[in-house]
């Protein structure tokens, strides 16, 4: 079998095919958006690529060509020489990973379905127009501030009447823009909301595991979209390293440290695990959700409130996990035993 290492770029990617024995039979540059064509007239190979923006797009391709691919992880590529004595381009690039993989079973990410990159992506642009209403709103507070006003208290949907009783005056045209973008944001937004709620009503799993109290269609639609495939975890605590949410660790002789959770793997899932957690711990009412709250309430009286939402996330996945994987609901007894 060949194998085929390309170093993609956004224009056009370096290739470099080697034999099985590692001899290099041919090195090129290629347009990265004609590399499918380029696939189609090889024979089966490996086709290794590093993990990038157009990666996931090339390896479908690949797949679909029935080559066997490998997209191997951006933290490992170091190791394996790409960059190696502060020389680094595109050719040595594609050499280095051309010849590892003649050398031994290069591994690979977890290449999801192109359904889920969408549901991904869908969240990741709607969490892009609430980033840019936050930064709209802070600084028409700034600039209230900064005039010695002060705005009450309230939602955003009545944020420019508030601050037009605040000023008491017509605003000046450069904060006439800020809220008018702000309008045009908060109607983007909501029509996103409905567009995520939609997606994760249409989806049978994603309308199970929204019977986990505090868990809406959002954090559903990103965990779904985020383990693509349950059946790669054996158990829930895999899955909770997976998302970083499990506690880091520093020992070596006789000298054992624990450290705060790891912060590995999505980290948008898992701010609206912790997001999810919030809402349970101090908003949600429904009888279910007792018997969560009190466990949560026992470990915040013997570590602190931080501490217990970051514990009630991680319970939270592990929960979401085994719903999904048994094809059930919620239920609150099983949900508020100790593990």
């Amino acid at each position: 079998m060949e194998h085929v290492a390309i170093d993609l770029g956004a224009k056009k990617s370096q290739i470099c095919v080697r034999s099985a024995d590692g001899r290099i039979l041919e090195e090129k540059r290629w347009p990265t958006r004609d590399l499918e064509a380029y696939l189609t007239d090889r024979p089966t190979s490996r086709v290794v690529l590093e993990t990038c923006a157009e990666a996931f797009c090339v390896a479908d391709a690949a797949r679909k060509l029935g080559h066997e691919t490998r997209v191997v992880p951006a933290t490992l590529v170091k190791t394996l020489g790409v960059g190696a004595r502060r020389l680094k381009t595109d050719q040595r690039d594609a050499r280095a990973l051309s010849e590892v993989s003649c050398r031994i079973d290069l591994p690979s990410v977890h290449i999801p379905r192109v359904e889920s990159r969408d549901r991904k992506t869908m969240c990741g642009m709607r969490e892009a127009l609430v980033g840019a209403r936050t930064k709209v709103i802070n600084t028409v507070r700034g600039w209230l501030r900064s005039r010695g006003r002060r705005i009450e208290r309230g939602g955003r949907a009545s944020f420019r009447r508030r601050v037009e009783a605040a000023w008491q005056d017509q605003v000046p045209s450069y904060v006439e823009r800020q809220l008018q973008v702000l309008e045009v944001l908060n109607a983007q937004i909501a029509a996103a909301d409905v567009e995520v709620k939609s997606w994760a009503e249409a989806d049978e799993t994603c309308a199970r595991l929204t019977t986990v109290p505090g868990v809406g269609p959002l954090t559903a639609l990103r965990f779904v979209a985020a383990l693509d495939d349950v059946t790669r975890f054996e158990n829930a605590h895999q899955v909770e390293s997976y998302l970083g949410l499990v506690p880091g660790e520093s020992s070596s002789s006789e000298r054992q440290q624990r450290l705060s959770i790891t912060k590995a793997g999505p980290r948008a899932l898992r701010w609206v695990l912790v997001q999810a957690a919030w809402a349970l711990h101090l908003r949600c009412r429904r009888p279910e959700a007792i018997p969560l709250q009190l466990w949560a309430q026992r470990i915040e009286q013997r570590r602190g409130r931080r501490t217990a939402i970051v514990a009630l996330a991680r319970k939270l996945a592990g929960i979401l996990f085994a719903i999904w994987r048994d094809g059930s609901v919620y239920d609150g007894g099983r949900g508020a035993k100790m593990i």
